[in-house]
């Protein structure tokens, strides 16, 4: 572990509160700390599909005898979750059933209160009675969920467990709901968790952040649960961080406009952003824009109204993923791309969002040229957009890498692997499983495309017997992915 102590001191940010700054220079892909969580659940939804010890996807999974909640990958991930889930398993098997995810892990965080105290480790530079909980912030609806989740605690806590006045349960529900974590699965593919981690809670936002979180579980692959590592979340730097300066994250996607990130964090997290973007509206011009074309531009009513109607082609486009109607999903964003593209900005957010799902969903009905082409527009928009090593823009540029590689676009396809390693080398570090994955990919197509420059047609008849072994690995349905991704680095809500 990072010693924290001697990179980060907390201090007071003008108008946030306490924050973190920086006790000495960093730079691109630095890790300025690393913690482990002080608890974490599986969402309720995946229960039964994630291992609740290391957070794994398995197809199957092994059920805790006891309470049948709990799943585990085998008896190793039983045993090194059974700390945390001794107490639980105890009080579902009384309650006779099992409460949401915001009650089990404040459950969890309270007892692990209980039994080491409000420091866990001396690498804590913050007790979990001096986070805000922001209650007195709450609108009617949350304070009802808030109640309704505090009187099914009350009924689950065990009598023989420490009891605790209803003004400490609703103070650790309260941190939760503002700086809980999204826990990944291994790959870091998707969220299926959340988490909270004390530290964390402590690094204030920017839209423009210096640094990215990213959770990396480490190996639990040993069969010993002595050589397993701890889920840990690591803060690392995004560029060159001068000592004394703050320590930022961005709490919502970059890719929403000023007046959209601000509505989120008033109503998510009870601030009002002050960053440099949102003042200055930076971006917000390129978000909306109208496309160029030899230095003639369309009228403002002309992007209205295809602002308006791509926008509506997006609710549409999106009842009809979720109905897993593909066909009629490639219908609506080329019908919509057809009137919209010649009217608006390649970095029109409505745009990038109808070219970022038709080429997931074009992939995923294997037509790879399609899905290359709209993929490339996609990370050409977002290359404008995001920071050069925003983690979103990272994934975009991998899926968009593999897709050209299913094309058989190898040139593309190896160039947009590169740019989207040497950004996850900065965002998610060497060690991480996408990481890895990217490096195999990374050679595979450095060896391709040195085959495709002896000789194409050698190429082309290797490579169809290839495919028809061995489709890529990134043939999940497409629920939207792309959006599934920005959840991973931001909190949860």
């Amino acid at each position: 572990i990072t010693g924290i102590m001697e990179n980060v001191a907390i201090f007071d940010s003008p108008g946030k509160g306490r924050g973190l700054k920086a006790t000495k220079e960093f730079w691109a892909g630095d890790v300025i700390f690393s913690e482990p969580s002080i608890s974490a659940v599986v969402f309720d939804s995946l229960s039964e599909r994630i291992c609740h010890s290391c957070f794994r996807r398995q197809d199957k999974l092994q059920r805790c005898g006891q309470c049948k909640f709990g799943h585990y990958c085998d008896r190793t991930c039983q045993r090194a979750g059974w700390a945390e889930h001794k107490q639980e398993c105890g009080a579902i098997k009384a309650y006779g059933k099992v409460p949401n995810e915001n009650i089990r892990l404040v459950a969890r965080i309270i007892w692990r209160l209980d039994k080491e105290g409000s420091v866990m480790s001396d690498m804590q530079l913050t007790t979990l009675e001096e986070l805000e909980d922001h209650i007195d912030d709450m609108q009617e609806d949350e304070l009802k969920e808030l109640k309704v989740d505090i009187h099914n605690f009350l009924d689950f806590w065990p009598r023989s467990s420490k009891q605790h006045t209803i003004d400490n349960i609703s103070h650790i529900f309260g941190v939760i709901n503002c700086n809980g974590f999204t826990v990944s699965d291994q790959r870091g593919l998707q969220a299926v968790g959340v988490g909270l981690f004390a530290n964390l809670c402590l690094v204030n936002h920017d839209c423009w952040p210096n640094c990215t979180v990213i959770l990396n579980h480490g190996n639990q692959s040993a069969v010993n649960t002595m050589f397993h590592s701890q889920r840990r979340i690591e803060l690392r730097s995004l560029g060159k961080i001068e000592e004394g300066e703050e320590l930022t994250v961005s709490y919502v996607d970059f890719l929403n406009l000023s007046e959209e990130r601000r509505r989120l964090l008033k109503t998510q997290y009870f601030f009002d952003c002050t960053c440099e973007h949102c003042k200055n509206h930076i971006k917000d011009d390129l978000k909306l824009g109208g496309l160029e074309v030899d230095g003639v531009k369309p009228t403002e009513e002309q992007v209205k109204e295809a602002t308006d109607y791509c926008f509506q082609m997006l609710e549409k486009m999106d009842n009809a993923r979720l109905n897993g109607n593909y066909h009629e999903v490639v219908k609506i964003c080329k019908d919509c791309i057809e009137k919209t593209e010649p009217v608006l900005a390649d970095t029109h957010i409505y745009q990038l969002r109808m070219w970022s799902t038709l080429s997931e969903v074009q992939a995923y009905l294997q037509f790879f040229n399609e899905a290359a082409e709209y993929a490339r527009k996609m990370v050409q928009g977002y290359m404008k957009l995001y920071h050069p090593n925003n983690a979103v823009l990272g994934m975009a540029a991998m899926r968009a890498g593999v897709t050209h590689w299913q094309a058989g676009e190898i040139e593309v396809g190896h160039g947009m692997i590169c740019k989207a390693y040497a950004i996850l080398m900065v965002t998610h570090g060497p060690t991480h499983p996408i990481t890895k994955d990217l490096e195999a990919m990374r050679m595979q197509t450095e060896m391709e495309l040195r085959m495709f420059k002896q000789n194409e047609y050698v190429y082309h008849s290797m490579r169809e017997a290839a495919l028809k072994n061995k489709p890529m690995a990134m043939m999940h349905e497409p629920n939207s992915m792309e959006e599934g991704i920005k959840n991973l680095f931001h909190r949860r809500k």
